[in-house]
C-alpha cells in the first residue's frame, strides 16, 4: 500500500484492490488450502474435493458438485451464456467458481444465477452485453444462503430498452463484496436486496459504484436498494452497507434506499454523487462514519430521514450544495395515514457527533412539508455536531416545529450562534487526512488504506478535494 501525502492540491487516492484465488487448470485433482484474502487477511478456506474445468455454461450445469469441489471457467468465448451455478456447500468446504483468468469476459446475453449454500463466484467481468427481457445480469436464489459474489465486475451492461437490475439479492446471508459496477444509464436500480418474510442478513461491502448519470426525475435510479416496499415497510432486512465508494452517482434523489428495518450503513464514500443515504421506508436503522463530499456540485446530498427511532452519528460532509430532501441533514415531515410507499412521521432519531463543512442547507428539520406531510419531526435529538461556514445552519418550518426535540452541545464556526449551538472550541477540531475531524475522534478515511473494487482492475483512482478545506483555519 502507498503512503499518502497531503499537500496543497490535497488528492485521495482509491487502490483498487479485493480478493484473489488461487487458480487451477487440470480436472479432478486434489486440493487443498485454498488461500482467500481479503485485504491482505487470508481466509483459508479448505477445501476437500475436486477440481473442474469447463468451457461454457451447457458443461457447468451438468456437474455433480459436492462440499470443496472447485470449478474453473477456462479462458474463452464466454458469449450469450446462461451460467446456473447450483450446489451445497459448507462454512469449511464451500464450493468455488473462478476464472482461469481473473476478468474473464462474460458478454451478449449472459446472465449468472447462484442458488445454494456456501457457493463462492470469483473473477467474472460483464460488459459488451445486456440481460434480456428484464432479467437481473447476477441474482441470488431465493433459497441461497451464505453465498458471495467477489471480485467481480458488471461494465455498461445496459439492456438498449427494458428496465434490468444488475445484482438481485434473495435469500439470506449472502455477501457481495470487492466488486465493480460502472456505466448503467438505464432505468433499474443497480444491486437490490429483497425482503422476505424473516431478515435476510446480507453484506454488502468493499465495492466501487462507478458513474451513473441521471435518469431526470425518474425512480429507479438508486445504487443501492434495501427492500420495495411489497411487504410491510417495517419488515427488517438486518443487511450491512459498508466500505463502498459511490462516485457520481446522480441516478436519482436516493443512492443508497433503505425501504427496510435494522440496517448498518457505515464506512461508505459518496463523491460528487448527486443523492442521499435515504430512511424512505423501516424504522432503526444506522448510518455511521460515512463521508459525503461534493465539491460544490449541484443536488449532492448527505442523509434524508423517515420513519421512527434512527441514529445519524460520526458522518462527515462537506460542500455540499443540495437543498430540501437533499440538504446535508434532512429530515422529512411525515403523513398522519401513510400509505405503503407514504412518508411516516420521524420519532426519536438520534442525530450526534457529526462533522458538516461548508454546505448549503446543513439542518433541515421539516422538509417537503406539504397538504399532505404535516407532522412535524418529534422526539429529535440533534447533539454534539460540528458545523464550519454553513451557508444555511438550520432551517425549520415557523408554523410546524418539531415536537419534543433536544437540540444541545453543537459547535459552530462561520456564522453567529443560534440556541443549541456554542461557538466551536478550536481544541476539539483538528485537521488530518485532507478533512476536519473531532481530535478526539481522528482516524484515516478507508477509502485512502482500504482495497476496494476488483484485485484485477488495478491502477490508482485520484479524488481532489477542494481547496478551500486547506486554507481554512479555525
Amino acid at each position: 500500500m502507498k503512503t499518502v501525502n497531503f499537500s496543497k492540491q490535497i488528492s485521495l487516492l482509491l487502490l483498487w484492490g479485493g480478493i484473489g484465488l488461487l487458480m487451477a487448470c487440470s480436472t479432478k485433482e486434489e486440493v487443498g488450502i485454498l488461500p482467500l484474502t481479503e485485504g491482505g487477511k487470508s481466509l483459508n478456506a479448505t477445501t476437500l474435493g475436486q477440481v473442474y474445468t469447463v468451457s461454457n455454461a451447457n458443461e457447468l450445469s451438468v456437474l455433480s458438485l459436492a462440499p470443496g469441489d472447485k470449478v474453473v471457467m477456462m479462458a474463452g468465448n464466454w458469449h450469450d451464456q446462461v451460467i446456473k451455478f447450483k450446489g451445497q456447500g459448507t462454512e469449511q468446504s464451500p464450493i468455488i467458481l473462478v476464472t482461469q483468468v481473473p476478468g474473464q469476459i462474460i458478454s451478449g446475453r449472459s446472465t449468472l444465477e447462484i442458488d445454494g449454500t456456501w457457493l463462492i463466484v470469483d473473477g467474472l467481468f460483464f460488459t459488451n452485453g445486456y440481460a434480456s427481457d428484464g432479467k437481473n445480469v447476477i441474482e441470488f436464489s431465493r433459497t441461497s444462503s451464505n453465498c458471495r459474489l467477489t471480485n467481480t465486475s458488471i461494465q455498461d451492461y445496459n439492456h438498449p430498452q427494458d428496465s434490468t437490475k444488475w445484482v438481485s439479492m434473495f435469500g439470506d446471508h449472502n455477501r457481495v463484496d470487492h466488486c465493480s459496477f460502472t456505466g448503467k444509464t438505464k432505468v433499474g436500480t443497480t444491486l437490490v436486496v429483497w425482503l422476505d418474510s424473516v431478515p435476510d442478513y446480507h453484506l454488502i461491502d468493499h465495492n466501487y459504484f462507478g458513474p451513473r448519470p441521471s435518469l431526470n426525475g425518474a425512480n429507479g435510479g438508486e445504487s443501492v436498494r434495501i427492500g420495495s416496499g411489497e411487504l410491510s415497510p417495517t419488515a427488517s432486512s438486518n443487511s450491512k452497507v459498508s466500505f463502498n465508494i459511490f462516485e457520481e452517482c446522480d441516478g436519482e434523489g436516493e443512492t443508497i434506499s433503505l425501504k427496510s428495518s435494522h440496517n448498518i450503513i457505515s464506512n461508505n464514500f459518496l463523491y460528487k454523487s448527486q443523492g442521499t443515504i435515504t430512511c424512505r421506508q423501516g424504522h432503526y436503522n444506522e448510518i455511521s462514519n460515512n463521508y459525503f463530499i461534493g465539491n460544490d456540485k449541484a443536488d449532492c446530498g448527505g442523509i434524508r430521514l423517515t420513519g421512527e427511532n434512527h441514529i445519524v452519528k460520526r458522518n462527515y460532509f462537506q460542500h455540499l450544495k443540495g437543498r430540501s430532501l437533499r440538504a446535508a441533514i434532512s429530515v422529512m415531515n411525515g403523513e398522519v395515514s401513510p400509505t405503503y410507499s407514504g412518508y411516516r412521521q420521524v420519532k426519536n432519531a438520534v442525530i450526534q457527533n457529526n462533522v458538516l463543512v461548508n454546505c448549503r442547507e446543513t439542518f433541515y428539520l421539516g422538509s417537503a412539508p406539504s397538504t399532505t406531510r404535516v407532522l412535524a419531526p418529534d422526539g429529535l435529538n440533534v447533539s454534539k455536531n460540528f458545523v464550519i461556514n454553513p451557508t444555511s445552519l438550520m432551517i425549520t418550518n415557523e408554523n410546524n416545529l418539531p415536537t419534543n426535540s433536544v437540540i444541545v452541545n453543537n459547535q459552530l464556526y462561520g456564522q453567529m450562534v443560534i440556541p443549541g449551538f456554542i461557538t466551536m472550541i478550536k481544541a476539539d477540531m483538528i485537521k488530518a487526512s485532507g478533512i476536519w475531524q473531532i481530535k478526539a475522534e481522528q482516524k484515516i478515511p478507508f477509502w485512502l488504506n482500504v482495497p476496494v473494487g476488483p484485485s484485477w482492475q488495478t491502477g490508482i483512482k485520484v479524488y481532489p478535494l477542494q481547496s478551500t478545506i486547506d486554507s481554512l483555519t479555525i
